[in-house]
């Protein structure tokens, strides 16, 4: 029987975890492929406190070794079923059962993909699904946003006071943002609009993103367009399958939690992107981190 069970161990999940273990509770951590999440890919990060720069992967095993330093548990295990029985929780992986008296759900949201071949091996050199994250990277150069929500013109309004131009690419004429937001976007000199279009291959050389090739959905015309980086901005998916019917989730699928960090479920709470907030970032993750985790010391220690 665990006090603290996380479910999933990226920033916010081993947040919870260092802060559970400090506090003298058993704390398992689980997730389904290993720690670190999706920021364990990104070759740099410049918008943490304390580091100027460090890698993903350096920032995931930092706070890997800090969990575990403190005692927490930390495995690999696919979580597909969460229970309340009583006053306590049965959380079923793939492997194994287990039991806790309270639960943290940190398993984030994935970014949709364009799915393209070359997609996933020009993450960090060319592409990414940041703006905010990896914009500084891209200053004075030529990038290209794809999407049509707030999100995705809000993204190519932040990109052009770094970018020398900044194209968004949609694949209708009608857009989902909001039109001020437009209006703003088509104000700016350095953004250019490409509308009825998809991407249908990232072009690259030496590993790296040098251009798009278009297709016009309207013509059927393909063309070349060249550009430094692609942020594609085209939704997110939380994973939250596993608790549908137990926990309330938003239309899109994120678990409804205020500011506290606490759901519908007592001895239930979240942590992270998969939670409904308006900021998905990094510092924003280990807040929730800390956040849960106290909420759920709290709790216990009623």
């Amino acid at each position: 029987m665990y006090d603290i069970l996380i479910i999933g161990a990226g920033p916010a999940g081993l947040t919870a975890a260092v802060y559970g273990a400090r506090a003298n509770k058993k704390v398992l951590c689980l997730d389904a492929l290993s720690y670190g999440g999706q920021i364990i890919t990104s070759p740099s990060v410049e918008n943490y406190p304390t580091y100027k720069n460090i890698s993903g992967f350096d920032f995931a095993t930092n706070l890997y070794e800090q969990a575990t330093h403190f005692g927490a548990e930390i495995d690999i295990d696919k979580v597909v079923k969460l229970e309340k029985n009583g006053e306590t929780f049965t959380v079923t992986g793939e492997s194994s059962t287990y039991q806790a008296k309270t639960v943290i759900i940190a398993t984030g949201a994935k970014p949709r993909v364009l799915d393209l071949p070359n997609e996933s091996s020009l993450l960090g050199s060319g592409v990414s699904y940041c703006a905010i994250c990896d914009g500084a990277f891209f200053k004075g150069k030529t990038v290209v946003v794809n999407g049509g929500g707030n999100t995705a013109v809000e993204d190519a309004l932040y990109l052009t006071d770094y970018c020398k131009k900044v194209y968004l690419v949609h694949r209708r004429k009608g857009f989902r943002a909001e039109e001020n937001l437009i209006e703003k976007l088509k104000n700016k000199p350095n953004a250019e609009f490409i509308l009825d279009t998809v991407i249908t291959e990232l072009l690259e050389s030496d590993r790296a993103l040098v251009g798009l090739t278009l297709k016009n959905t309207a013509t059927g015309e393909t063309s070349t367009l060249e550009t430094d980086g692609l942020f594609v901005s085209i939704g997110r998916v939380p994973d939250t399958e596993f608790v549908k019917g137990l926990i309330d989730l938003d239309d899109g699928g994120y678990v409804k939690a205020d500011e506290s960090c606490k759901t519908n479920i007592d001895g239930v709470f979240v942590a992270g992107d998969c939670r409904t907030k308006v900021v998905r970032q990094l510092t924003t993750a280990t807040s929730d981190g800390t956040i849960s985790a106290l909420s759920a010391i709290n709790y216990l220690d009623k």
